[in-house]
């Protein structure tokens, strides 16, 4: 399937803006186009329309998958080009700090294979674990998972997409992943103007790791354990259910009707419902100081 140029107008010079609402006019018409094309092709896609495009990652199969295909391209267009090969799309990790040590292994490993320049963010004002629980205390998604979200995923993607001024993500979201991903778009728009773009979003767990193994894609070492999706160590666990189960089901299983972790829920609400328990548990620090 040849995936032409969706734009009704093409944007002259390095008007961002002007790509932005572009796109965001004709999503419609983009989306019909990329409907059935192939991940490769929505991945080409993207790179030939989206400014300052990044691809948002915790490294689980699919980012696995999408990391490699952006590299194999990158490549075939450096030598159509004749010019030294380049990894086309910056990687964005936002480093929880309760991530599993195999995905922090595998984050390093992964830029490094792939020589993909990788751009690392923490919870705002903290390094390690201690400094984070120093601050809001032990265990805070047990407490608060709302604001324990905001904190360590939330803020800092988007305190990255701000200082990197990102204006487009590739993510590793699937629609076999069920839930709110079931009704999957190939390219969204969220609430701040951020364009998502869903490669894979046609694609099948088995779809996903036949192609790790056919390719020798690096990945995470807990999935030869059993694990299919692999967020924080405490929010991760096997699949529930018979083999072929829903491949998310390990996460959240103690959170009844959770399902995401909040980068892809509203983000403005998100933030003002985050911030208001956060002021509300800094009064009351104060408060039993004081007693």
């Amino acid at each position: 399937m040849a995936v032409t140029n969706a734009l009704s107008s093409a944007p002259t010079g390095s008007d961002v803006d002007a790509q932005v609402k572009c796109v965001i006019q004709d999503l419609p018409q983009i989306n019909a186009k990329l409907q059935d094309a192939s991940p490769q092709e929505i991945i080409a896609w993207s790179v030939d329309n989206l400014p300052n495009l990044y691809q948002t990652t915790a490294f689980g199969l699919t980012g696995c998958v999408t990391l490699d295909m952006i590299s194999r391209i990158s490549a075939e267009r450096a030598q159509q080009n004749g010019t030294p090969a380049k990894h086309l799309v910056p990687l964005i990790f936002v480093d929880t700090l309760y991530h599993f040590p195999q995905t922090l292994d595998l984050s390093e490993r992964a830029a490094k294979h792939y020589q993909a320049p990788m751009h690392v963010y923490k919870p705002q004002g903290t390094d390690t674990t201690a400094a984070f629980e120093k601050r809001w205390g032990p265990q805070l998604w047990e407490r608060d998972e709302d604001t324990y979200d905001y904190l360590v995923k939330v803020e800092p993607a988007r305190r990255a997409y701000e200082e990197l001024n990102v204006r487009a993500v590739f993510t590793g979201r699937r629609r076999s992943q069920g839930a709110d991903r079931a009704s999957l778009a190939p390219v969204e728009v969220d609430e701040t103007g951020l364009i998502k773009v869903n490669p894979l979003l046609n694609w099948s767990f088995a779809d996903v790791d036949k192609y790790v193994k056919e390719h020798a894609v690096p990945y995470n070492e807990l999935l030869d354990m059993g694990y299919k999706s692999i967020g924080d160590w405490h929010s991760t666990s096997l699949p529930l259910g018979k083999e072929g189960s829903d491949e998310r089901s390990g996460r959240w299983s103690n959170k009844m009707g959770k399902t995401e972790c909040g980068l892809h829920k509203d983000y403005f609400k998100f933030k003002v419902l985050a911030e208001k328990k956060m002021r509300e548990a800094e009064l009351n620090r104060k408060d039993a100081a004081q007693a």
